[in-house]
């Protein structure tokens, strides 16, 4: 039989069996529901209750996407998650000039108020749990979703859902930061004391590491580098006075599940197990919440295929079963069409509907962690927590995860796994099914979903009415006063809050606190 390897490169033995496993294996997983949580975060897992079905949509306008949500919750997704085009992630109005082209494209455009109430009208903000994908601005669209729901009568304490809010992968692997590290780690902060007093329910961050392992991490890299980052994040929430039990109930992370499934599995088991032990022994955390790893699981986009885009299908499938054997706590399935365009409401359906046949045709949700004991997960679960522990702490002999970003290393460690992935894939080493193997010579013709560009001029004229109707001296007074407290110490989500109720737009409250913090440019020597 042919030697393999895992993902992260550790050997996959063509059998394994007791020798493989350490003594005491019981005593050492724990309960489902028990510290350190290998066999899941809660006790009964999916045998009361399935994980939440999201679907990550959001296009061209606030209308649209409006119409898309409803459509996506008549079809059964039980959790709305919230896509913002390439301006609003970086902080700009879609009448600056840095952001033509890119209105609507990738996600659906927010310049203010207005159309943070066009994005949910007719959704019930109290029943429905929302996250929203947004990290160097998490704060300000956490603020509009809150202002919208208190003019529907909808307090702050009983909105539910997350905000990414996590900046410093964004050093790492995507780009889509503002500010340097150190005042992006005091928004954070302020924004999780913010959220503890006036949206107790509302996940403060989504720690990722999804994106790292779409740009190329393996597994031990996604889950090191992501939990390094909690790490800091803990660490900044302390230095700002909060107390680790406080706010580190409402942390949660976000991971991507790949196509091989028994290595995501083990993945998921051994991340739940080192953040277990890192907040209960570095921090001393002893409320049970603070040491529950809850994560919510995307599908691999890095591994959909613009060739024979019906496969995808199957990829999804098999990437979602992963991730609901792992103990995910929500989940979103990607469309089939991604690897070409956004996807048509045909291919969302179908992705929802890949995880309702998983919720209610199989038997995934009549037991609790059915891969427990098995030799195979066990013996990689070990293997990744070895290999994790060890990169965990190289990226500390920099001092701390900012350090070991701003030398660079994160960034070029995920780069040489990238290169390695390509390398096969090109050699052939690496099957990817319709591309260097089982092509075929022609495709179907695909139709795919285009975003209209006269969006781009219709949100100009949106924000020049509302610039035209608000009060502007009053607009002035708040960002006035945001930048002061940007300059002091105070939290600034409360006069940023007061700015935005006024129909400040998103970019001109991000603008204020670059006025005050700067912008970051990454070293040249990455």
């Amino acid at each position: 039989m042919r030697d393999r390897s895992g993902e992260s490169g550790f050997p996959i033995k063509p059998v394994y069996d007791e020798s493989d496993l350490p003594p005491g294996l019981a005593e050492r997983l724990g309960a489902p529901g028990a510290y350190p949580y290998t066999r899941g975060v809660y006790p009964t897992m999916y045998t009361t209750r399935p994980w939440t079905m999201r679907q990550y949509a959001g296009f061209g306008t606030a209308a649209e996407s409006n119409a898309r949500y409803h459509a996506l919750l008549a079809a059964g997704t039980m959790g709305l998650s919230v896509a913002f085009d390439l301006p609003t992630q970086m902080g700009y109005d879609s009448d600056e000039p840095i952001a033509h082209g890119e209105v609507g494209k990738v996600g659906v455009a927010i310049d203010s108020i207005d159309d943070m109430r066009l994005l949910f009208g007719g959704i019930p903000l109290d029943k429905v749990s929302t996250s929203m994908t947004i990290n160097a601005p998490g704060s300000v669209l956490l603020l509009l979703y809150q202002l919208v729901a208190e003019e529907n009568g909808i307090p702050g304490s009983a909105l539910n859902g997350t905000i990414q809010n996590d900046i410093l992968k964004e050093y790492i692997a995507r780009g889509t930061y503002i500010f340097p590290p150190k005042p992006s780690l005091r928004l954070v902060a302020d924004t999780f004391a913010y959220c503890r007093k006036e949206t107790p329910k509302w996940n403060t961050i989504s720690i990722s590491g999804y994106h790292m392992a779409e740009a190329g991490a393996t597994p031990v890299q996604e889950v090191a580098f992501t939990l390094a980052n909690g790490v800091e994040y803990v660490r900044a929430a302390i230095e700002a006075g909060l107390a680790v039990d406080d706010f580190a109930p409402r942390l949660s992370f976000f991971f991507v599940a790949r196509t091989t499934l028994l290595e995501e599995v083990a993945k998921f088991r051994a991340a739940r197990r080192i953040w277990a032990g890192l907040m209960r022994d570095e921090f001393g955390a002893t409320d049970p919440k603070s040491l529950m790893l809850r994560f919510h699981t995307q599908t691999a986009g890095v591994q959909l295929t613009a060739q024979q885009p019906e496969v995808n299908l199957i990829r999804v499938a098999v990437q979602a079963l992963g991730a609901v054997l792992g103990g995910t706590q929500s989940l979103h399935t990607n469309s089939y069409d991604e690897a070409i365009a956004l996807p048509t409401e045909k291919a969302a359906r179908l992705a929802l509907r890949t995880q309702q046949v998983l919720a209610h045709e199989t038997d995934l949700t009549a037991t609790v962690d059915p891969f427990a004991g098995s030799y195979v997960v066990e013996a990689m679960t070990d293997e990744i927590e070895r290999g994790a522990r060890e990169l965990i702490d190289r990226v500390f002999a920099f001092g701390s995860s900012v350090a070991a970003i701003e030398a660079g290393f994160q960034k070029r460690e995920i780069e040489a796994s990238a290169y390695r992935t390509a390398q096969e894939i090109d050699a052939g080493d690496r099957v990817v099914v319709g591309v260097n193997r089982f092509a075929t010579d022609t495709e179907e013709p695909y139709e795919p979903l285009r975003v209209d560009p006269a969006i781009e001029a219709a949100q100009a004229e949106r924000l020049a009415r509302l610039r035209a109707e608000r009060d502007g001296d009053a607009v002035t007074r708040a960002l006035s006063t945001l930048r002061d407290a940007a300059a002091g110490t105070e939290n600034v989500l409360y006069p940023m809050r007061e700015a935005l109720r006024a129909r400040a737009t998103v970019g001109e409250v991000c603008h204020a606190l670059r006025d005050v913090w700067g912008t970051y440019r990454p070293s040249e020597t990455f």
